[in-house]
């Protein structure tokens, strides 16, 4: 995809949330935006309303425990919109409802009125059934990464309260038990670990574009023991982690050298995230490149390559495919303390977003968004926005 990459100021036109929630948003203001051109068994039902028809999505009963909550001045329905799915499969198994309950919260839980939310491989893949023996019992509501309003706190909530702007991960493990209800709804419980505010500069969608791929490239770095005046390969620089992978080496940790690789059109996108040198692959073989790195950050799923492309001694980080020694797989943690520690570099802007051009889709295009995802092709992230 021939696509021309810009760094500018837009103007980003205020949400439009329903008239209860009016008070709780603040107009945006110019920012800085680098864009792109172009399981427990016993379950029970949740049946809020007797006068109108509820989906049953099936709840594991210790997520129902009651839990004490603090006292809210702001009107909360009992149902609202949300996506899908009874059953593993294509695309074709998501579904809009209308009736969805609206997620109870727990002690140490926030609802959240989401205003964006964005999707991840990590989302086509537990809708395919890839990890379905430690998912969540079905039927599913999809999604992970949210950025919206605080509208309710569990009574040992300390650190948030209602109108807080958030934004973060709403499952602690992606793959082991994520939540029956994701982001992809008007309405989502989290706990209050797994988010952190809003940074102040950037919009709901770019939010939204953030957590589970920011955090996936931090604790990837970390877990490699990258570090200042080290050198970093990074293998799908213009994806959701790999373009967030250059910044946080370039700018967090203090590379001395960072490299990576996209297709031709994308080569400016990895230089003004901060590559050092950006490889067409194809036209260029790295592992072929005579100076070898001390972290290769494999995002795409070429293991037997990248290992030839690590000094000896070194880390190869994988998130997909094959693994070959001295390569590593982990599966990211939520955690919205490494959300706090990161904002500043977000708002200063020395780290920043990338949303795909074709974006934000918006709620009703979620089938589009997911297609899409599956193709591969999305420089940065998918976002959804705005939701009702």
């Amino acid at each position: 995809m021939k696509a021309l990459l810009s760094s500018t100021t837009l103007q980003l036109k205020p949400l439009h949330p329903p008239s209860s929630f009016s008070s709780l948003h603040s107009p945006f203001s110019s920012i800085s935006v680098l864009r792109v051109k172009g399981s427990k068994k016993a379950e029970t039902f949740i049946q809020r309303s007797k006068f109108s028809t509820v989906l049953p999505l099936k709840v594991s009963a210790s997520s129902q425990a009651a839990a004490a909550e603090t006292s809210t001045s702001i009107s909360i329905p009992s149902e609202m919109k949300a996506w899908s799915y009874t059953d593993y499969g294509s695309v074709d198994v998501l579904k809009l409802e209308s009736n969805v309950a609206v997620p109870d919260i727990k002690e140490d839980q926030v609802l959240i009125k989401v205003v964006a939310a964005a999707l991840n491989p990590v989302d086509f893949k537990r809708r395919l059934g890839k990890f379905k023996a430690t998912d969540s019992p079905l039927p599913t509501v999809p999604g992970y990464d949210v950025a919206g309003v605080v509208v309710k706190v569990g009574s040992q909530v300390k650190g948030l309260k209602e109108g807080d702007e958030v934004y973060g991960d709403i499952h602690e493990k992606a793959l082991d038990g994520p939540k029956q209800f994701g982001s992809l709804a008007e309405y989502t419980a989290v706990e209050e670990k797994l988010v952190a505010l809003k940074p102040k500069n950037l919009s709901f969608a770019e939010a939204a574009a953030l957590p589970l791929a920011i955090e996936t490239a931090y604790e990837g770095l970390e877990k490699a023991g990258f570090s200042s005046g080290k050198s970093v390969l990074v293998l799908g620089g213009a994806g959701g982690v790999g373009s967030l992978v250059i910044q946080l080496a370039k700018h967090v940790f203090g590379a001395s050298k960072v490299a990576a690789t996209s297709s031709t059109g994308k080569l400016e996108l990895l230089k003004s995230l901060g590559a050092d040198l950006a490889i067409d692959y194809t036209k260029e073989n790295f592992e072929d490149l005579p100076d070898k790195f001390d972290v290769v950050y494999d995002s795409v799923g070429q293991g037997e390559k990248a290992v030839k492309a690590v000094k000896e001694g070194g880390s190869v980080v994988v998130l997909t495919g094959a693994v070959t020694p001295p390569g590593f797989r982990f599966v990211v943690t939520s955690n919205g303390e490494m959300l706090k520690k990161l904002n500043p570099y977000l708002e200063s802007g020395k780290v920043k977003p990338v949303i795909d051009p074709k974006g934000p889709f918006s709620f009703d295009k979620v089938v589009d968004a997911f297609s899409y995802l599956e193709t591969g092709r999305a420089t940065g992230k998918i976002v959804i926005h705005p939701i009702p």
